[in-house]
């Protein structure tokens, strides 16, 4: 099971990384500095994220704008992270939904591991800071909230659920999910 969480970690590695790839935008203003004005004229006339030099016309995807704060899910992210610091199962199990738990258990037990949250903390980046939430969209009891920080240089999309009345990590990404391909 190790297998497992060490390609989910490679998987997201690599998404981040062609996520990062693009490079900034290519520089098409042309000043022209003669006469008793001066004119810039931007050569993306269009409208579109089309850059003139990218392959095929290939699209930049925009950085979104900070709605929120996560106020309901940034609590959760944080005792995510600091279960996995201190390494306090109880704590960990605490914000993990069902389906998670058990998966994680499930794959904990098959490769002879004994306590979870030290198991876990093998495969998830303990950040130095706090990571960055934001962009918290809660529809009925599942949720989505953008990180940042640790393994996660951009920010990314996790999911949430609420269970027995309290919001949990579900351990999905519906970024990794689309740069995999299910």
């Amino acid at each position: 099971m190790r297998k497992y969480y060490l390609g989910l970690v490679i998987i997201a590695f690599l998404s981040l990384f062609f996520a990062a790839c693009g490079g900034p935008a290519a520089n098409t203003n042309v000043n022209s500095n003669s006469g008793p004005k001066n004119t810039a004229t931007n050569g993306n006339t269009s409208g579109s994220n089309v850059i003139t030099n990218s392959p095929a016309g290939t699209t930049v995807k925009p950085v979104a704008e900070t709605v929120n704060d996560a106020p309901t899910l940034a609590p959760v992210v944080n005792a995510y992270y600091n279960a996995l610091k201190t390494k306090n199962s109880a704590a960990l199990k605490d914000v993990l939904t069902a389906e998670f738990l058990a998966r994680s258990e499930a794959h904990m037990k098959e490769d002879g591991g004994k306590d979870l949250a030290a198991y876990m903390a093998e495969f998830d980046t303990i950040p130095e800071k706090p990571v960055e939430v934001r962009n918290e969209k809660i529809e009925g009891n599942k949720a989505v909230c953008e990180l940042r920080g640790g393994a996660y240089p951009n920010w990314t999309a996790f999911a949430f659920a609420k269970e027995d009345g309290k919001w949990k990590f579900t351990g999905g990404s519906p970024d990794l999910t689309a740069v995999k391909g299910n």
